[in-house]
């Protein structure tokens, strides 16, 4: 949270013309209430079933060319991670705590940050979740100091490099 998956996922968008999937914003709209409103009235669990099914619907209609934004806790399912890969190249915007906190400070929106502690949240989070990022990110890009377009261009020219290096599959034996 707070490192520009939506921002750059507009650039994105405005760049190639793909249609741009914000899981959050699709799950709102699914539900008819905030992501804060799913945490309160059915807990965290129902809101990550409610991610899970939403990349199972993304990964059926395959051959759509799309961006998808997701919440950042979106990986803490190993079969979230596996969709996410299966579905295209995957990228993990990171930032420093700090800068996380200083994007998110206003935003009362965020139910994981609704703490005490926000900042020790922040680091908690990102220490829990970096190894499955890690796991499933094509790119890891650093968002510190860069604009989104910035951001949004070097995804573009690390994706082109990407799928035009890559060999394709084996064949399988007769």
């Amino acid at each position: 949270m707070g490192c520009g998956k939506s921002t750059v996922g507009r650039d994105l968008h405005d760049l190639l013309g793909y249609p741009l999937i914000d899981t959050d914003t699709v799950i709102e709209n699914q539900a008819g209430k905030s992501i804060s409103r799913i945490f309160a009235d059915e807990g965290e669990e129902a809101f990550r079933e409610r991610e899970t099914g939403l990349l199972r619907e993304l990964h059926a209609d395959t051959g759509k060319r799309c961006i998808i934004a997701t919440g950042g806790g979106i990986v803490i399912r190993p079969e979230n991670r596996e969709l996410l890969r299966l579905l295209g190249y995957v990228v993990w915007l990171r930032a420093p705590h700090q800068l996380i906190l200083k994007r998110t400070r206003r935003n009362t929106a965020r139910p994981l940050l609704a703490t005490e502690d926000p900042a020790e949240r922040i680091r908690t989070l990102l220490d829990e979740r970096g190894p499955w990022y890690l796991e499933c990110a094509h790119l890891q890009l650093d968002t510190a100091g860069l604009n989104s377009r910035e951001v949004a261009t070097g995804i573009l020219e690390s994706a082109r490099y990407y799928f035009t290096t890559q060999q394709p599959p084996p064949c399988p034996p007769p």
